[in-house]
């Protein structure tokens, strides 16, 4: 399968989980979690709908410019992943009374890792594949 089509469809399935996410954070979570909880949850959330766009834009600039984005889509997806999922984690978490400290550092990795895949896609600007 095309890298740059699993990409806008990566991008579509992380942009519409952001809104459901989204949803829940301002409706179903605003009752039961502490301001600070909701506020991280929706940074999340508005991080994992920044990189569903950017996965679509990646996919479609390596489809127009013939180009194989195969690793800012992993990176970004990745980040939605480690970014996103970890705040997600630590909040749904914690409101469980589960033990998931451990996911803090994956955070800031994840921050990282998105800005990898701008910079490596910034790069797929220059070179062919």
């Amino acid at each position: 399968m095309n890298a740059n089509i699993t990409g806008i469809r990566l991008g579509i399935i992380f942009g519409g989980t952001s809104i459901i996410l989204g949803a829940m954070g301002a409706h179903a979570l605003e009752n039961i979690l502490p301001d600070d909880a909701i506020v991280s949850f929706l940074t999340a959330v508005r991080y994992q709908m920044y990189h569903a766009f950017a996965l679509v834009a990646v996919g479609l600039f390596g489809k127009v410019f013939e180009r194989n984005m195969s690793l800012p889509i992993w990176l970004f997806t990745t980040g939605i992943l480690m970014f996103s999922g970890s705040i997600y984690g630590l909040i749904l978490g914690a409101h469980w009374g589960l033990s998931v400290r451990w996911l803090g550092p994956v955070t800031p990795i994840g921050g990282l890792v998105f800005i990898a895949g701008w910079l490596v896609w910034l790069w797929k600007t220059w070179v062919k594949n």
